[in-house]
């Protein structure tokens, strides 16, 4: 692999994708203000504001106050569902792959307060400790359950843990009669501290053996890498609002920024392999330095 550098895009290319998202979701604001106060707020996400709030955000479109943009995501009328779902379709068309894997993990936002939703004592995997928490118990499997796998090279070579995983019943109203595919429910257990146990919920084609389950459980991080990338990049956790539909529509617009950025980086990615490297080893775009996340593409 060669170096790697900051990711650099000509404005003519970048200007003309970002037109495409925000067209791509713009009929979902019903009025021209709202469509015109989307466009800050997002234009302000991908843009080089120190803080991504209200304020901050306002000041760089040129807004005398942040009235508008906090209204965007308070009261006005606009449904995040139906942005999000235009999110998704963006997603499976810029970096859709078949042998793409879907990961579903929690990421949390560390908050002071005690009146934000959804704020409690609770783990956080952000902060490693309790914070401000929901304890689930899930039975022990038996110990003729347990196999032996590796889920993937680590910085110390393979990463093998005992494994377990047990098949779920099909449910009809979304199965049907002959379900394509299963959904499993595995357990990690550490070799070394075998109290240690987490857990996955899979759902995979027909057929699908358990140590593919294992290598694909060991994709995870990537997701990890995705959320602090958002944050870092794009403000996902630097919303000053109280209730849910607000934050909702917050990590919504924060979301499709952060898949823009991620969709230029790809493309621009293969364009270098195209034109310099035949074959390039798979890694993620987003490069940790110090205590802050790059966006890179290879060379």
């Amino acid at each position: 692999m060669g170096r790697a550098v900051v990711l650099v895009v000509q404005d003519d290319v970048w200007s003309a994708e970002l037109e495409e998202v925000l067209v791509r979701v713009g009929h979902r604001f019903g009025r021209v203000d709202l469509r015109w106060r989307m466009r800050a707020y997002v234009q302000g996400l991908i843009g080089p504001v120190g803080r991504k709030n209200s304020w901050q955000l306002a000041e760089h479109a040129g807004h005398r106050t942040p009235a508008g943009l906090q209204h965007l995501l308070s009261r006005a009328c606009w449904n995040p569902d139906e942005v999000r779902d235009d999110l998704q379709e963006y997603v499976a068309e810029k970096l859709g792959d078949p042998a793409g894997v879907l990961i579903i993990d929690d990421t949390g936002f560390l908050k002071k307060g005690t009146v934000s939703a959804g704020v409690q004592r609770q783990y956080s995997g952000t902060a490693g400790r309790t914070e401000n928490c929901q304890i689930g118990a899930i039975a022990q499997a038996p110990d003729d359950a347990w196999e032996r796998h590796s889920y993937g090279n680590g910085a110390k070579g393979p990463r093998v843990y005992d494994w377990a995983a047990a098949q779920l019943p099909a449910i009809d109203d979304f199965d049907g009669d002959q379900p394509t595919h299963q959904r499993w429910v595995l357990a990690r257990r550490s070799l070394a501290r075998p109290d240690e146990i987490a857990y996955y919920l899979a759902y995979a084609p027909n057929g699908t053996a358990v140590a593919e389950l294992v290598r694909i459980a060991g994709t995870r991080w990537a997701i990890e890498e995705a959320f602090q990338a958002a944050k870092n990049e794009c403000g996902l956790d630097q919303y000053e609002v109280r209730r849910y539909p607000g934050w909702y529509r917050h990590i919504t617009l924060a979301m499709l920024a952060h898949t823009f950025l991620a969709a230029m980086a790809s493309a621009a990615a293969e364009k270098g392999a195209a034109e310099t490297v035949p074959a390039l080893l798979h890694r993620s775009l987003w490069q940790k330095s110090g205590d802050s996340w790059q966006l890179t593409v290879p060379r």
